[in-house]
């Protein structure tokens, strides 16, 4: 408990919710991390593809990134139409379940989960890559930078939403700075004639592989997608807005975008200017910077930054994935459990889980960033697509005023977004984008075996008007004993005032401790029956539980209590040498109908 309060801090009332709420500074550097931090390897992402055809492909880079900011342009508009409309949160997976139907909304929550993990594990492996691109000494140790990373940011999540926010806002305010800065100066140099300089990086690729084709330009939009991902996390966090809630978080999603937007074009321009090819041992913003201000203290601040900003791109994930992960508990298609707040105002169980998960993806894919990346987009593009056509219904049914405007917006950003889906999941599908399209289904099956789960359990245990309360029943009260010891009369002194029927039980594997032990209970039993019970085989456990079984069929309406006198050893690893059998017989009663254990501890001192 004190390292827990150490790490995560005092427990918050619930009535300081409200003052946990976030500010729109602090909003921008919690909820945007994710989308603001894609162009550190988007237009890199691009590259890579562009670059199979030739060097001569690498300007086609310019229109496939315009091409992407008006995709973003219309992602925002569609989107803060859905802040509006949908103010207490859920974004994609609300819409398509309030609009579309069930199945819609679970595949949209579905492919939301994948991404948020994913943006964890992509996020940080750039990040140790921006890092090792830096201090190539440390690429050996990628894997556990990751992994103590993540830790990290779970840690600050855990630690409640207001305290990540003013632990993110800092780095993600210098990333964006730097970035302009380089940008600034880069656009001085360009507007001066300045000629730019040759970077000297091992290429990735040295020769000619592919022909321009339409399929490769298409490939390197789909890549180049990966920098829209996160733009949806603020309409999922609406309701951690503070008053009013859907005005602040529309605001701060046109902020993301006018600056994601600004960056992504600035980093491909510049790239292009500079006739960047991408390498193995060096990131493009790297390479940008170096030939920027050279290997001086604003090259190092952008590599940190930038490094940083990855690092912190998960929080977004950290905030989207728990309240996704809160609503589909509310409506019992996931563990209840995930709908509950902690004791810093978080939804704990979700953090911790998917921190378990991004983890995992660390370590099973090496940490490597360019294997991770075809898995990402997919989920998210899938999910923007279906929340789009949610909303087109919407509009459709509600009307409402300027419905026409709105219902045209959506009606573009499904068409585009269902467009770039097609696009993304076709040309990434060999490349592992299949293994999303296969993770989707058990993931919505796994939904709906917890909601029938749910349903089960509530026939069963409903009342209605036709139920009337039971009467009493009769109540066996059964002690097992061993031994007469103060904890077996601590054990009947509190069963005697539980019921009139009470019996203690011997098992008798030794007559002659058993005739020690009557005699005993002659002395201690206070009145209470003993009933020694024969047993030629020495086996105490199936001993007791057939004349637990026969005391239930003897009246089929009856109770059974268990009470079980447990000793408690002062120090915890004193617990290996009692109670084995009381365990035991717990573990064997436990799923017994009409059967009531009752533990009855004996402290021991030290």
């Amino acid at each position: 408990m004190f390292l827990k309060r150490l790490l995560l801090g005092s427990p918050l009332k619930t009535a300081q919710a409200a003052h946990e709420r976030l500010s729109k500074r602090y909003a921008l550097a919690v909820f945007s991390s994710d989308a603001l931090s894609s162009v550190a390897y988007a237009t890199e992402e691009i590259l890579l593809v562009l670059i199979l055809v030739g060097t001569a492909a690498l300007s086609y880079s310019i229109p496939v990134s315009i091409a992407i900011v008006l995709l973003l342009t219309i992602l925002t508009l569609s989107y803060q139409q859905i802040i509006y409309e949908y103010p207490a949160g859920g974004g994609a997976y609300t819409v398509s379940k309030a609009n579309l139907g069930i199945w819609p909304g679970l595949t949209a929550a579905a492919a939301l989960m994948i991404d948020y993990v994913l943006t964890v594990a992509v996020s940080v492996a750039a990040g140790v890559t921006a890092l090792t691109s830096a201090v190539p000494e440390l690429l050996p140790h990628r894997v556990a930078i990751g992994l103590a990373t993540i830790i990290l940011i779970l840690v600050m999540n855990l630690r409640g939403v207001r305290e990540s926010g003013k632990f993110f806002a800092t780095p993600t305010y210098i990333f964006i700075g730097s970035l302009f800065f380089m940008l600034g100066m880069g656009a001085m140099r360009i507007m001066n004639g300045q000629p730019a300089e040759a970077i000297a990086c091992q290429p990735v690729v040295a020769e000619t592989t592919e022909a321009l084709t339409l399929l490769v330009l298409l490939r390197a939009f789909s890549s180049g997608c990966t920098a829209l991902t996160g733009v949806e996390v603020i309409s999922n966090g609406v309701s951690a807005f503070r008053k009013p809630e859907p005005r602040n978080a529309s605001l701060t999603m046109a902020g993301m975008a006018i600056i994601l937007g600004t960056m992504f074009i600035g980093i491909s321009a510049m790239a292009h200017h500079l006739r960047l090819t991408p390498c193995t041992d060096e990131t493009v913003v790297s390479q940008i910077a170096r030939a920027t201000f050279g290997t001086d203290f604003m090259y190092y601040l952008i590599q940190i930054s930038t490094m940083l900003i990855l690092f912190l791109a998960a929080n977004s994930a950290y905030n989207g994935f728990p309240r996704l992960a809160s609503l589909l508990a509310k409506d019992s298609y996931m563990p209840h459990q995930m709908a509950l707040m902690g004791d810093r105002l978080v939804f704990s169980n979700g953090i911790v889980f998917l921190g378990a998960f991004s983890c995992f993806l660390i370590w099973f894919f090496d940490g490597d960033t360019h294997a991770l990346i075809p898995l990402y987009a997919v989920g998210v593009f899938l999910s923007f697509t279906l929340a789009q056509a949610g909303m087109v219904n919407r509009w459709l049914a509600k009307k409402g005023p300027h419905w026409r405007k709105k219902l045209t917006i959506n009606s573009v950003g499904a068409v585009t977004t269902g467009i770039a889906t097609l696009i993304i999941g076709s040309t990434k599908f060999m490349h592992g984008a299949w293994i999303v399209v296969a993770l989707l289904p058990l993931i919505m099956l796994w939904f709906r075996s917890i909601h029938a789960h749910y349903e089960a359990v509530d026939e069963q245990i409903t009342l209605s008007r036709d139920h009337r309360p039971p009467q009493p029943r009769k109540n066996t009260v059964i002690v097992p004993i061993s031994g007469v010891n103060w904890a077996v009369i601590r054990a009947l002194d509190y069963a005697r005032g539980r019921s009139a029927d009470i019996r203690a039980v011997l098992v008798d594997i030794e007559p002659e401790q058993s005739a020690k032990i009557e005699m005993q209970w002659a002395q201690w039993g206070c009145g209470v029956q003993l009933v020694v019970l024969p047993s030629p085989y020495r086996s105490v456990l199936i001993t007791l539980l057939d004349y637990i079984e026969d005391t239930l069929e003897k009246d089929p309406h009856s109770w059974v209590t268990v009470v079980i006198p447990e000793i408690l050893p002062a120090r915890w690893w004193q617990n290996i040498l009692h109670n084995q059998r009381a365990l035991m017989l717990k573990g064997a009663l436990l799923f017994k109908d009409r059967v009531v254990l009752t533990d009855v501890p004996f402290h021991l001192e030290r």
